[in-house]
């Protein structure tokens, strides 16, 4: 099992033709991922890495049955680019692009809350279920498939955190990247609810960082919810100063319960195996598991 995306995906390319969209779409294709077009406006009708290229994402899904889009469009246009991706029927939307205003991220987040789809991002480094589609920026070689599921707000936190369990000997389910800013689509509750629920998934680690409630609320579900499954947390951000941003336009202590400690202080409380450092996850989740 995995969530999200799989082997039977199918998936077209926002920003197919830029710069950005050819290098990580070639990785994608590369890695197997069935990559069944992409989308550049006035460019319909050419192909581009050897597969076939639309004006719109309508026609995408038209021709190609597409069911999941990854976004690499400019900051200033991609709000529209997920909008327009769930107005053509696009289940799972995927949103790489970094630097998209909040106040146009607020407007797509609003617009597409009664549609059937699930938006995961934006400034993310996609979903990944090894050995089946590589949906994003990460690098393919470090996943391997395996029994724990991993959701994180870091790009790199994500990478790290598979190596260790891969190394092990435990592998991946799939890997969520939500995202790092302030309006985000699928919340870390959401994607840890999702992970819970696969049946081959037996432990979850969850990476979050300084800033905002997901992880909290995250806590708070897991707790209620019952389950058994060991949560592997980490929390970065220890030693950032508050009211200061630190790397990801979310990461920023505003208020009470956001600094690392206090969310750490909360997941302990909700059950969660918190590690205080990123290096410790993999022994973590191995000792939990054995």
């Amino acid at each position: 099992m995995s969530v999200l995306v799989n082997k039977d995906s199918k998936i077209i390319v926002q920003g197919f033709t830029g710069s950005e969209g050819t290098f990580h779409a070639g990785q994608m294709i590369e890695y197997g991922t069935n990559v069944v077009g992409g989308v550049t406006p006035g460019k319909g009708g050419q192909t581009h890495l050897e597969k076939p290229v639309f004006n719109t994402v309508e026609d995408a899904v038209k021709e190609t049955g597409a069911d999941v889009s990854i976004i690499f469009v400019p900051p200033a246009f991609a709000a529209d680019a997920i909008m327009e991706s769930a107005d053509a029927g696009i289940k799972v939307i995927i949103a790489i692009t970094e630097g998209i205003p909040v106040a146009d991220m607020i407007k797509a987040a609003d617009y597409i809350k009664d549609k059937d789809c699930r938006l995961i991002g934006p400034n993310c480094p996609g979903v990944i279920t090894p050995g089946e589609a590589k949906v994003g920026i990460m690098p393919g070689f470090v996943f391997k498939k395996g029994k724990v599921g991993i959701v994180s707000k870091s790009g790199t936190l994500t990478y790290e955190a598979a190596d260790q369990v891969v190394k092990q000997g435990l592998g991946i389910t799939t890997a969520i990247g939500i995202g790092g800013d302030p309006i985000i689509g699928t919340t870390t509750k959401e994607a840890v609810e999702l992970l819970i629920n696969d049946p081959e998934t037996e432990a979850v680690v969850m990476i979050g960082e300084i800033g905002g409630q997901l992880e909290a609320d995250a806590a708070k579900w897991i707790k209620a919810s019952g389950t058994t499954k060991p949560v592997i947390g980490f929390i970065a951000g220890e030693t950032a100063p508050a009211g200061r941003t630190m790397g990801h336009a979310g990461a920023i202590v505003s208020g009470e319960g956001e600094s690392a400690a206090d969310k750490k202080k909360i997941l302990k409380e909700n059950g969660v195996h918190v590690v205080d450092s990123p290096a410790e996850i993999g022994k973590k989740v191995a000792e939990l598991l054995s």
